[in-house]
């Protein structure tokens, strides 16, 4: 790989780590330097805000437009560094033994970087297909900072080829990872005297059959029939993280909710792992809270849907990044990304990026000088294969 195209790579990685793009702060300074950096090369660029006009995504075209063209796309925001045992300074960039450390070197800045620095020789290419970059926001959370960008696709853009999320994945083809939902369940039920409990009913009691029954519902995707060998762990997952309520000992629980989630295999879906909890509460647990009363009520709210992706091993965007990384074989995560909301607009798409999952959300967070040369090499041949006929 070219040395100045290397360190250019580097410079933009250690920008971007400098911004502070923990989801719940603004990424809008980290979108004006990149705008900047475009626009200076003669690149113009598109932003999308969120309803708050707190963030926004950023989406730029190289080359002719016309369908058929690649899709880079990246997430800015990163997860938090506060409370974690750094050894340094996790927004400002570290060369250290061949690693880059920083807060997102790996998830996902690096390949945002790389992607940036391959800007120029895009540019000097005959490309004869396009290049879209997308750069979203909200990934870490919600997963919709791209779907504004996603829906320009074949509607005031061309309908790309195929399309490739950079998600660390040490350049390995991933064509296929779970999608992930979080539920908040709420049970308000009615005060009373513990000495007493026919006089009121304890929400707690009933969230605590709720939860039960979801860790059942996870025992019962481990069956060897539901399992897929591809995926580690090779079944769905049931999960509850938090649990809150009551007042004091002698009370009976007048509310008490809990957070949970499902992490399916491609084939499960949110609202099948949905209506399986909300059988037992409409079967078990709402009629046991109302014995003695019939105020109780029992609500659960999902709050994030985020859309596993299927395999597609014939598709383009399969084909290609298996060709450019000069493998015959792909493999499967389980972690989400991205890449799900741009399977449901059905552009082919494949999660392939520098870096180690492994590295992702720890402190001391790195990306390898070897990974981010291997995206370069990448990102070159890719671009070649657009200049051909």
């Amino acid at each position: 790989m070219n040395s100045e195209t290397l360190s250019s790579a580097k410079s933009l990685l250690s920008r971007l780590i400098s911004f502070p793009t923990v989801s719940d702060r603004s990424n809008l300074r980290l979108i004006e330097f990149v705008e900047q950096y475009l626009n200076t090369l003669g690149v113009e660029t598109q932003r999308l805000p969120n309803a708050a006009g707190d963030k926004a995504a950023l989406l730029a075209t190289l080359g002719p437009r016309v369908d058929g063209g690649a899709v880079l796309s990246g997430h800015t925001d990163v997860v938090p560094a506060a409370d974690q045992p750094w050894t340094g300074d996790p927004f400002t960039m570290r060369e250290i033994d061949g690693r880059l450390y920083g807060r997102g070197a790996c998830d996902m800045k690096g390949f945002g970087a790389a992607t940036l620095a391959m800007v120029p020789a895009f540019l000097a290419a005959d490309l004869r297909r396009p290049i879209h970059i997308v750069l979203s926001y909200d990934e870490e959370t919600t997963c919709l900072g791209s779907v504004d960008a996603i829906a320009r696709f074949g509607v005031d853009l061309p309908r790309p080829g195929f399309v490739i999320v950079g998600e660390p994945t040490m350049m390995e083809v991933a064509d296929a990872h779970k999608g992930v939902a979080t539920f908040v369940t709420r049970v308000l039920g009615v005060e009373a005297h513990s000495a007493n409990p026919t006089k009121g009913a304890n929400a707690i009691s009933a969230a605590a059959e709720i939860v039960t029954e979801i860790d059942r519902l996870a025992r019962e995707c481990e069956a060897p029939e539901k399992q897929d060998a591809r995926f580690d762990p090779p079944y769905s997952t049931y999960h509850v993280g938090t649990v809150r309520g009551g007042t004091a000992r002698n009370i009976l629980a007048r509310e008490c909710q809990f957070g949970w989630e499902f992490r399916g295999l491609p084939n499960a879906t949110a609202p099948e792992a949905l209506r399986k909890v909300q059988d037992f509460v409409d079967r078990v647990a709402l009629p046991r809270l109302r014995r003695y009363t019939q105020a109780p009520t029992i609500e659960t709210v999902m709050e994030i849907d985020v859309p596993g992706l299927a395999a597609m091993p014939d598709s383009l965007a399969a084909t290609t990044a298996l060709r450019l990384t000069r493998s015959n074989r792909t493999i499967a995560v389980s972690y989400a990304t991205e890449a799900g909301n741009f399977q449901l607009a059905r552009l082919p798409t494949v999660v392939c990026g520098p870096g180690s999952i492994d590295q992702a959300h720890k402190p001391d967070e790195f990306l390898a000088v070897t990974q981010l040369e291997a995206c370069l090499g990448f990102l070159r041949d890719m671009a070649r294969e657009l200049s051909e006929g």
